[in-house]
């Protein structure tokens, strides 16, 4: 069965940040702080899903998907990220899955959507090896109540991202400026998520998998030294995650001066576990060039003469398919069923006459990348999913509530949920299905 849905995560939507013995994350600190978030906005509230479930599982149904991606709150199920389990919050995910089952909606759930308990930052975040254990001691107690009922796991939700973002240049929670001194975040992640996949596979899950960020890296000339930084490039964005869990190895670093020292002996072995698939996010190509000063090997050349979302990003449907099939190309057999876990755009959508929202760009977005996957799959890629980012508009990190992702408009001072056009055209491109090499089941 391929699987069409939706994805969200929690600090985007679900509010109730103070409720039910919820401990504080490191965005619940990063929000409050003077300057950090555009507009000054935080996810106090967000879409207050946590809250209006019922309500949005309702909007799923009436798409008509069979899957829901969402992430589970670590300081809402351990709200200092180590000893006591809050059973109020796992009743929350407890009330969430049965719902969705009932409704034949598959729950797929992400144990680290970038929420980390404020308490595990103070002693140090993902630089801290001790981290690594209260996650999977975490992972342990939630699928402990939840796995009977979840078939599909995700360890970790673009650790690239979290550590760039978080912990080398400061534009994410926790907000630390490190550099290349943030790679000790890449392993620890990863090593986390190694002893994530052990814990749940020995409490029953069904599939485990990870999700990465990943992108097709252009070079901006044939020049070798554009070649040479677009491979530099490549190495961090996408090898330096996709190579520990699916080969083994970490790729080669030189290009960067640097050495993992922070590797034990018995580490790869568990980052390398064998996966039931590979989550992949896409949003845009990256182009490359040569550095014209010092710092990294690298420098961000700009992809254009494409149309852009309101973020500003490229959109390139066929950089999807490029992306999957290189990684087919790459790693061969060691590369399990993939599944594009968020794919989607943001648009200024605003309610028209009526209350309607005609998000046309989105539309054909959706249409293009939906046809790079049938693409893929034509060419001997196992895609078996595709979740669209996001069934509701929602707190866009750095970017607060200015950037709309949504298939549903959120008026967020009274938290009213509108169906978009995106939304109507997608549950009959559903009904469609796929064409391209049927996966297997």
């Amino acid at each position: 069965m391929f699987l069409w849905g939706t994805a969200t995560a929690s600090y985007q939507i679900e509010g109730a940040v103070a409720e039910d013995g919820r401990g504080t994350s490191i965005w619940d600190t990063f929000t409050h702080e003077p300057g950090r978030v555009r507009d000054g906005d935080t996810g106090d509230v967000a879409c207050d899903h946590y809250h209006r479930w019922p309500e949005d599982i309702a909007l799923m149904s009436g798409l008509g998907v069979n899957s829901y991606r969402f992430s589970i709150a670590w300081p809402r199920v351990q709200p200092d990220g180590k000893g006591a389990i809050n059973q109020a919050g796992l009743d929350f995910y407890d009330r969430l899955t049965d719902a969705l089952r009932e409704k034949d909606i598959v729950p797929a759930a992400t144990l680290f959507h970038w929420d980390l308990p404020q308490t595990l930052e103070d002693e140090g975040g993902w630089l801290n090896r001790d981290t690594v254990y209260r996650f999977a001691e975490y992972a342990a107690a939630v699928a402990d109540r939840l796995a009977d009922r979840i078939p599909l796991w995700i360890t970790l939700n673009e650790p690239f991202i979290h550590m760039v973002f978080g912990y080398a240049l400061g534009t994410h929670a926790p907000g630390r400026t490190l550099v290349l001194d943030s790679l000790p975040a890449a392993h620890h992640q990863l090593l986390g998520h190694g002893l994530a996949v052990r814990e749940l596979r020995a409490r029953g899950a069904e599939k485990v998998l990870i999700t990465n960020n990943c992108t097709p890296v252009w070079p901006a000339s044939s020049d070798p030294a554009d070649l040479a930084a677009a491979d530099a490039y490549d190495v961090l964005h996408n090898r330096l995650f996709n190579d520990p869990v699916l080969l083994g190895a970490y790729p080669d670093l030189s290009a960067y001066e640097v050495s993992l020292d922070c590797v034990r002996d018995g580490d790869l072995e568990l980052i390398g576990a064998p996966l039931d698939g590979l989550g992949i996010n896409y949003y845009n190509p990256t182009r490359i060039a040569a550095p014209t000063g010092e710092g990294l090997p690298f420098e961000d050349a700009g992809v254009t003469g494409y149309p852009t979302t309101a973020f500003g990003w490229p959109v390139v449907p066929d950089g999807l398919r490029e992306l999957l099939s290189g990684l087919k190309a790459r790693y061969g057999d060691a590369l399990p069923p993939v599944y594009v876990t968020e794919n989607g755009c943001s648009q200024p959508d605003e309610p028209g006459p009526g209350g309607t929202v005609d998000d046309q760009g989105r539309i054909a977005f959706l249409d293009g990348h939906i046809g790079a996957v049938e693409k893929a799959r034509a060419e001997g890629v196992d895609v078996r999913g595709y979740y669209v980012w996001s069934l509701l508009d929602n707190f866009e990190w750095a970017e607060g509530f200015s950037q709309r992702f949504g298939l549903v408009h959120v008026d967020f001072p009274t938290g009213t949920r509108t169906p978009k056009s995106s939304y109507h055209w997608l549950r009959d491109r559903i009904s469609r299905g796929l064409t391209g090499t049927p996966s297997q089941p």
